[in-house]
């Protein structure tokens, strides 16, 4: 039904997957000419017709790639009108916003055509694991609390036969309806974010249930928008009994990979254009979106780019290390910083061999002070916490504080997603 209204409407998805088809099969080569074809060209329109991006680049068009100006989503965070390219009008383009979980959403648009390439690549993808975008999905995510809202993303799951199950409260009784659900209908795969994935994962095993078992249509997991560990991957493939894949993207720029069997999150450089800077931020430049100024985008997550080519067959770079986001970072008391998953990591391998933890996230609420929200079936033990305040100092440094808050629950913010690390002092730092 969606590809039908789609093709009716906007453009069909089906012509783009033979273009991205098209696009693997050319020598690497002519392949690299034509993308360097695609972003300077996109690159010029958006300089003739758009005034935001023409004044952001200046009297003079760079020759040199690198000379164009990287654009911040601080930078895009104005009045949406004076964003748009010429001749496109808002009203006959896909508009978005990010969710907005560091606390500064984005209202961005897309041609019809950009967002029917973002379909396009789902598409391909879910055809290597035997799927469809028709495929009865299970969708964990969040739900929008307006009565509006509510219609509008009901009838969205309706088209794309999507049954939601909502991530704001999880329990024992809320997981046994879930799995009545599995019982019940005929899902093809999952979808949605790596927690809540995860905290029902932890429950089926405790259950000593698979879902492959429970409902034997089952596919695929697709994990998204949350760091997804190799801890988390083997407990989700544990409890499911199918293969685990981890989505990359954002919500302004799309889909930006999709994971190989190797565990490689290759990009979809047929979409678009990706490039690191000097601090390893990536840089990413749409090449179809003439409607909005993605040129050059930092979207904010350090990565490093990988061009030995994989074993698994595509010949597409791919993600070699991701560390996260650039404002999940631990400020110290020495002037040293430390990548906040990776103080998760430490964290959660403790506390897991403790047998104590269920979900938790940190809080950097001071300088020198770390607070753990967890939840837990049991108590957590003194010498839990001292093994913990051990690793940190031998991890991080010596004399930081740690406060652990047993807690019920998690709370999660309105779109369901959650980070594991929260930095509270960079929220102050930089609001003065």
């Amino acid at each position: 039904m969606f590809e039908l209204i789609y093709k009716w409407r906007y453009y069909n998805i089906d012509t783009i997957v033979k273009e991205i088809e098209m696009l693997r099969s050319l020598p690497k080569e002519d392949f690299l000419q034509w993308q360097e074809k695609k972003k300077w060209e996109i690159a010029q329109y958006l300089y003739d017709n758009n005034t935001f991006y023409r004044d952001y680049v200046g009297d003079v068009f760079p020759e040199k790639w690198e000379e164009l100006p990287i654009i911040t989503k601080s930078d895009l965070q104005i009045d949406l009108d004076r964003l748009i390219s010429k001749p496109y009008n808002i009203k006959n383009l896909y508009i978005n916003n990010t969710s907005g979980s560091s606390g500064h959403p984005l209202t961005f648009t897309k041609s019809y055509y950009t967002q029917a390439r973002v379909w396009a690549y789902k598409k391909y993808f879910l055809a290597q694991h035997g799927l469809t975008l028709s495929s009865k999905e299970a969708r964990f995510y969040g739900m929008p609390k307006s009565f509006k809202g509510k219609i509008i993303q009901k009838t969205k799951d309706f088209i794309l036969n999507r049954n939601r199950f909502v991530v704001f409260e999880f329990s024992d009784e809320i997981f046994e309806e879930w799995i009545k659900r599995f019982k019940r209908i005929a899902f093809e795969y999952i979808y949605g974010y790596t927690s809540a994935i995860v905290l029902f994962s932890r429950y089926l095993i405790k259950k000593r249930l698979i879902l492959k078992e429970i409902c034997p249509t089952l596919k695929l997991v697709i994990v998204t928008s949350e760091t997804c560990s190799v801890e988390d991957k083997a407990i989700i493939k544990k409890a499911t009994g199918v293969k685990v894949r981890n989505e990359y993207g954002s919500a302004e720029a799309g889909i930006f990979g999709f994971e190989c069997d190797r565990g490689h999150i290759h990009l979809l450089e047929e979409n678009l254009y990706f490039e690191t800077n000097d601090r390893n931020e990536l840089l990413v430049t749409d090449l179809s979106n003439k409607s909005f100024p993605m040129i050059r985008y930092n979207i904010g997550d350090i990565a490093s780019l990988e061009n030995q080519k994989c074993t698994c067959g595509n010949r597409n770079r791919y993600i070699s290390k991701l560390e996260g986001r650039t404002n999940d970072v631990a400020l110290l008391p020495s002037g040293k910083q430390s990548p906040g998953l990776t103080f998760y990591y430490v964290s959660r391998a403790l506390l897991e061999s403790s047998g104590v933890l269920k979900e938790f996230i940190i809080r950097q609420t001071a300088l020198d002070t770390f607070e753990f929200d967890v939840v837990s079936d049991k108590k957590i033990s003194q010498k839990d916490i001292e093994e913990l305040e051990y690793s940190v100092a031998e991890y991080l440094e010596p004399g930081l504080k740690i406060i652990v808050n047993q807690v019920d629950k998690i709370n999660r913010p309105s779109s369901g997603k959650i980070k594991h690390f929260y930095s509270e002092i960079n929220r102050k730092l930089d609001s003065k």
